[in-house]
């Protein structure tokens, strides 16, 4: 059972940050805009459960069930995630209740770390969830979901729909499409 916090217990974990899962020979890595504050009080990317990425990752065929991440992650879906050679960063490791609150100034700081990260373990494909925040991050006001031009390393990038229950414009299914897309530029071998 997920555990419950109140207003207050989850304030409190403004500004915290969240570890990465990154393992060697990861090739498709989805960065986040940041931490929510449930992900934070959890330690676990994508805890809320109103938010759609797990749910969309196991549509694609990039997962075999949807992972829940409301108590933290479980040691299995951390192997299968390494198995299937993705990883999970965010731009900024910085908790708020929206990305909204985030900075242009924060978003670029996070794009050098990004690089550095992005960089160190080489994968084929980045996956940027959501446009709003690489347009500022990347200087890239006209950018439009998909393929980009720009690259980290030799790393190609992509930008994917966020996955926030706040994000209305994406259903599942167009979010899922678009993560399977970016999975199979990146060489995983879908399972659906």
């Amino acid at each position: 059972m997920a555990p419950r916090f109140s207003r207050a217990e989850l304030e409190a974990y403004r500004g915290a940050s969240i570890p990465d899962v990154l393992s060697d020979g990861v090739e498709l890595v989805f960065v986040g805009v940041n931490p929510g504050l449930r992900s934070a009080a959890t330690g676990a990317s994508f805890a809320n459960r109103g938010n759609r990425f797990f749910p969309a990752l196991h549509l694609a065929g990039i997962t075999d069930h949807v992972i829940d991440t409301s108590s933290g992650f479980q040691r299995d879906d951390l192997e299968q995630l390494a198995r299937r050679r993705v990883g999970l960063t965010t731009l900024v490791n910085f908790a708020t209740a929206k990305a909204s609150e985030l900075s242009h100034d924060q978003l670029i700081d996070g794009r050098r770390l990004l690089d550095e990260k992005i960089i160190a373990f080489r994968p084929r494909v980045v996956a940027m969830l959501g446009v709003t925040a690489y347009r500022v991050a990347f200087s890239a006001p006209s950018a439009k979901p998909g393929p980009q031009h720009e690259v980290i390393g030799g790393s190609s990038i992509w930008v994917v729909p966020s996955p926030s229950g706040l994000n209305a414009h994406y259903s599942l299914a167009e979010i899922a499409a678009a993560f399977r897309d970016a999975a199979l530029a990146a060489g995983i071998d879908l399972s659906r």
